[in-house]
């Protein structure tokens, strides 16, 4: 593994232990040209797999964007970075157990909402306006209605109508 640091090609694992309920190693490194220490994961990867963008470009799949995006809707949130850990790899291995190599952008969001209604009422709103493309207030009533039925999702619906 190559140094983020110097870009040595010689760095050495001083420390590795399971995570992600043992879907993934991690890997602590040490380069010995420059003594920078970095942490690296290892998972397993059914297939490659390619999004196929609305406006019908293909690019690569890309975990880490995923785990941004979600990150992003959960900013300031209390939940537990191992619970949005485990959600990401529950989508990645819904998308690479499905059999197709080709994924929609559009189910890759519909996963990740299923995942954030479950996770976090607010971060589900939150990904919802950008992943529906929210134009005008109408837009946020509409799916705080649709979460009102929920469980405690009474109250995130009285709180937003108090802003």
């Amino acid at each position: 593994m190559r140094c983020p640091y110097c870009s040595c090609e010689e760095t050495q694992v001083k420390d590795s232990r399971p995570t992600e309920e043992n879907a993934a190693i991690r890997r602590r490194r040490v380069c010995p040209d420059c003594g920078g220490r970095f942490t690296t994961f290892e998972r397993v990867q059914l297939r490659e797999l390619v999004v196929v963008k609305r406006s019908g470009r293909k690019v690569p799949f890309d975990r880490d964007k995923l785990q941004k995006s979600v990150e992003v809707a959960l900013r300031k949130r209390p939940i537990e970075t191992e619970r949005v850990d485990r959600m990401v790899s529950g989508i990645v291995r819904q998308l690479e157990s499905s059999g197709e190599t080709e994924v929609p952008s559009s189910t890759i969001g519909a996963y990740v909402m299923e995942g954030l209604r479950a996770l976090d009422p607010v971060a589900y709103v939150r990904f919802a306006s950008v992943y529906r493309d929210f134009r005008e207030a109408a837009d946020f009533q509409e799916v705080l209605g649709e979460i009102a039925g929920d469980d405690g999702m009474g109250d995130v619906l009285s709180a937003a109508k108090k802003l």
